[in-house]
């Protein structure tokens, strides 16, 4: 239906396909149309009413003209120019006129008129008539608009406008610097002007008794209609005004020139360009002049092009001007004229996703129906410094019914750690909430801390990997430094006192990997055994922002108390911290369950399982604790490494240029390419949602290369192996955690009644599970521990595990249970409170009988193969080689209306599917 690509700079191709090139505004409608070099159209109103069309040919739009409140005119590159229907569900082409010897270079309608005027190349003019939109035969012609004794080209037509105050008078401007006021009635020029410097537009005083020309070098011209061939007054709005009546220096090209009046003040002068040569290095400008005030607007891409917005659309008006429309590169600006300092609108529409790069990006169908609208709510109250008080000018347009009936959220993760929500269940994106997890941590402390005045350009902040629960609104964010925030959903303001945090210390085993990684892991300093439920750091009984470790490295720097409006609001921050000179490990994987209250990351030293209600590490393991006595690999001893200077969280993130490298290396720096493609493909004969939300969260994949993933760190990570044997593993790397899964099955072998579980995938291809005792709901559970024991492997794939799944003796999946939302902030007494949280159920097999008839199934993926393992006898009854040339990016089991699918995103571009019914049949390759 449509794509989203984000680019490695997170520049998306939904808001621009390609550069914008032109803009036009109906100031009846209020709407705006944008034309682009790949020939597209783009039509936008007020939020969320916006239009997408295509000129068949491609050709760069170069020009839009709108007949207001009816049609749109496109003047293209290949000298074509269209007529579009706009009173109709969807704007199409009425008419199309091709011209063939003369290249199309600045077209003219009139307000309310049927003439349609062309100029060319050739510096002629065509008058088409829009009704018909057939050529007249009346053709101004060049060498009757310039003096007869000129003999030199006046070269292209650059401009063409009518006089406000009659339409029978048109001013030309060609680029050589002469403009003609011609008669049409009596087809001859009435004026002449001449200037020795190129033109580029020419603009009416309302009257019609002056105008305005902008000139190549910098300089602006007001002239009399009825003048003597001399401009009134020379302007150089940003030239250096010499001594002794010498001619200014020059400057730049002023590109575009509007002029604009008030009825009670001075007009507006507005313009693009023309800064001086010696201002090297300045961003592109936009300048207002106002009376004798001079204000100039820096941009932060190139200006394509720019319009006034005025209240009357009558041009022999006051025209009162109260904004401005300003086109870039990249982005579309609109600056409030009516407010002092000229403040911009905020933009509401979706182009400006690549304001800071995305790094990670997460899609969710069938949310729970109230899930937008309390998004939408605390979002729209978000204070917003710097931006207009005033509602958004571009008004026009009605909105439509969205194309799915059930609601869709894309969550993306940026490099300065901020997190938007996006409403997908329309056609075009729609911002919904905006979280930034930064705001958690004082960086100005963290300079002081330091003592140094060294700054970096790193991110630090960078989201690196999200889960969120959209029945309980649960928010966990893993950040490039090594952290994990615990986001609650609450429409109420409090203030944090305290911000609990988890401290994780960790000791080096002397054990490596078969790679040469630490497979021991890290470890709390009280060394956990299976079953037990270490409570290695609790709520502080002191708030603390700052303190030494036996490591010598710092906690991070926390913002205590910390104000938090309404929205997300931080419950737990997770750092891990240096230990004995070893930087802590970036995390490979993160999952959370609402219903257990648990949150569990891992990296390529193990894992550790955070119980978030009683703000305590449940279990903090090695990978190679996980196997037990039954571990498969000969794991070979660690050689000797250069240790390392300690260094804190995110106050020291810019301490040493190793540490800066191996801690957090920049999500948008060096060599990264992050390629998210998000394509939401129409459903093949499912008929159902969840194969275009599955279908769109395969492709959501995020593949950075060395310096932003966690699974490819040069140093202390592993990189992801290719091969296709587990034993021919590169010696040089670890074996991570890669995924977790939350489920209620059966832990062990021969196991008759059903438990919650814990799965774990590893970089070398085991699934592991883990079982979880949890205690009763309610009071018991804020103070009995959770106890968790390691309970064996369950199967070993080819290459990393990349998704688990759970399904029953129907074939249909088992999903994680959950705890709907309520709101944490309602006082004591409050209804809310007492109400009692209830799980969801969980779908348990019927089978359960002695002889063990298989009552569940455990689906596994990896980047190489696909397994199918009934429950509980653990046996393999199915299993598929995806691919043996390439790789699996993502993977993901859904449920569909013909069964459950296991489809896989490769490397090499393809999509493939596996639907299981009984026996799992191969469905087809995309």
């Amino acid at each position: 239906i449509w794509t989203i690509c984000l680019s490695k700079s997170g520049t998306v191709r939904h808001g621009f396909p390609y550069q914008p090139s032109s803009m036009a505004f109906d100031p009846v409608q209020k709407i705006l149309a944008i034309g682009t070099q790949s020939g597209a159209l783009r039509l936008f109103g007020r939020p969320g009413v916006e239009c997408y069309c295509q000129h068949e040919s491609g050709a760069a739009v170069i020009q839009l003209q709108f007949l207001i409140n009816e049609a749109l005119v496109s003047a293209l590159a290949d000298d074509s120019v269209h007529l579009w229907n706009l009173r109709q569900k969807r704007p199409a082409i009425l008419h199309s006129l091709k011209f063939n010897r003369e290249r199309i270079t600045f077209c003219h309608l009139p307000f309310q008129s049927k003439w349609l005027y062309i100029g060319t190349e050739r510096g002629n003019i065509h008058i088409v008539n829009v009704e018909s939109f057939m050529l007249s035969g009346y053709v101004i012609m060049w060498n009757k608009a310039i003096e007869l004794s000129s003999k030199a080209h006046p070269g292209p037509v650059v401009h063409i406008s009518d006089n406000p105050m009659d339409e029978g008078k048109l001013i030309i401007g060609f680029e050589s610097g002469i403009v003609v006021l011609w008669d049409l009635k009596s087809k001859k020029a009435d004026y002449r002007y001449t200037y020795d410097e190129a033109i580029h537009s020419v603009a009416w005083h309302h009257e019609g008794k002056q105008f305005i020309c902008s000139h190549s070098d910098g300089t602006l011209t007001i002239w009399n209609v009825r003048g003597q061939g001399k401009p009134i007054q020379t302007i150089t709005p940003h030239g250096k005004q010499p001594k002794d009546g010498k001619k200014p220096e020059p400057c730049k090209p002023i590109l575009k020139v509007e002029y604009k009046t008030t009825r009670n003040g001075d007009p507006f002068i507005i313009l693009s360009g023309g800064l001086s040569y010696d201002t090297v290095g300045r961003r592109p400008c936009l300048t207002v002049m106002h009376g004798k005030s001079t204000a100039v607007l820096e941009m932060d891409y190139p200006i394509v092009d720019f319009l006034t917005l005025c209240e009357t659309p009558y041009p022999n008006d006051f025209q009162e001007p109260y904004a401005v429309v300003v086109l870039l590169e990249k982005d579309l600006v609109v600056i409030d004229l009516a407010q002092n300092g000229y403040p911009i609108f905020e933009n509401p529409y979706p182009l400006t996703i690549h304001e800071s790069p995305v790094t990670c990006c997460e899609y969710f169908a069938d949310c729970p129906v109230d899930l937008i609208p309390a998004l939408y709510s605390v979002g729209s109250r978000q204070k917003r410094q710097g931006y207009s008080k005033k509602e958004w000018p571009i008004s026009g347009g009605n909105w439509g019914q969205g194309t799915q009936s059930y609601p869709e959220i894309i969550i993306t993760g940026h490099a300065d750690g901020t997190v938007k929500f996006w409403d997908a269940s329309a056609i075009m994106l729609q911002v919904l909430y905006k979280l930034k997890t930064a705001k958690v941590f004082d960086r100005n402390r963290s300079k002081e801390d330091k003592g140094s005045t060294e700054t970096s350009d790193e991110d630090p902040f960078a989201i690196q990997i999200m889960s969120w629960c959209p029945e309980s609104r649960m928010l966990c964010v893993a950040g490039v430094s090594a952290n994990v925030i615990i986001y609650r959903f609450s429409k109420l303001e409090v203030t944090t006192e305290v911000l609990l945090e988890v401290r994780m210390q960790y000791e080096l085993n002397d054990i490596e990997s078969p790679d040469g990684g630490g497979g021991g892991g890290e470890q709390t300093s009280a060394h956990p055994t299976p079953g037990a439920s270490p409570q290695t750091s609790g709520p502080p009984s002191h708030p603390s922002t700052s303190s030494n470790n036996s490591d010598g490295g710092n906690i991070p720097c926390l913002n205590t108390p910390l104000k938090q409006s309404p929205g997300y609001q931080v419950d737990l921050v997770v750092q891990l911290v240096w230990v004995s000179g070893e930087p802590p490990q970036q995390i490979t994987s993160l999952a959370l369950n609402s219903s257990y209250g648990l949150v569990v990351f891992g990296n390529s030293n193990g894992l550790a399982v955070v119980d978030y209600i009683q703000k305590t590490v449940v279990l903090n393991l090695g990978t190679v604790e996980l196997y037990g006595s039954n571990d498969p690999y000969q794991r070979q001893p660690r050689s000797p490494r250069k240790t390392r200077q300690p260094s804190g969280g995110l106050c020291d993130i810019n301490e040493g240029s190793a540490t800066s490298e191996d801690r957090c290396k920049s999500p948008t720096s060096g060599n990264l390419v992050h390629i998210c493609l998000v394509c939401l493909l129409l459903p093949l004969h499912c008929g159902c949602f969840t194969s275009l939300c599955f279908l769109l969260t395969v492709l959501l994949s995020v593949c950075p290369p060395r310096g932003a993933n966690p699974l490819d760190h040069r140093d202390n990570s592993f990189s992801r192996s290719r091969s296709s044997s587990v034993t021919s593993i590169d010696k040089e790397a670890r074996e991570a955690i890669s995924s977790f899964h939350f489920c209620e099955t059966f832990a062990r072998k021969g196991d008759s009644t059903l438990t919650h579980c814990l799965y774990v995938g590893t970089s070398l291809g085991t699934v592991l599970a883990l079982a979880l005792t949890l205690p009763p709901a309610g009071e018991q559970r804020q103070l009995q521990p959770v106890i968790i024991s390691p309970t064996g492997m369950l199967v070993r794939l080819k290459g990393s595990i990349l998704r688990m799944a759970v399904l029953d003796s129907t074939g249909s999946q088992v999903p994680p249970a959950y705890e709907p939302w309520y709101e944490p902030n309602v006082t004591a007494d409050g209804e809310e409170r007492e109400k009692v949280r209830k799980r969801r159920p969980v779908s348990v097999s019927p089978s359960t009988s002695q002889d063990l008839n298989e009552s569940q199934y455990a689906v596994v993926c990896s980047e190489k193969q696909a397994k199918v393992i009934s429950l509980p006898s653990q046996t393999c009854i199915y299993k598929h080689s995806i691919t043996e040339t390439s790789f699996i990016l993502r993977a993901d089991v859904v449920q569909m209306s013909q069964g459950v699918c296991v489809a896989c995103f490769c490397a090499n571009g393809h999509i493939m599917t596996l639907r299981w019914a009984q026996v799992p049949s191969y469905l087809g390759r995309a």
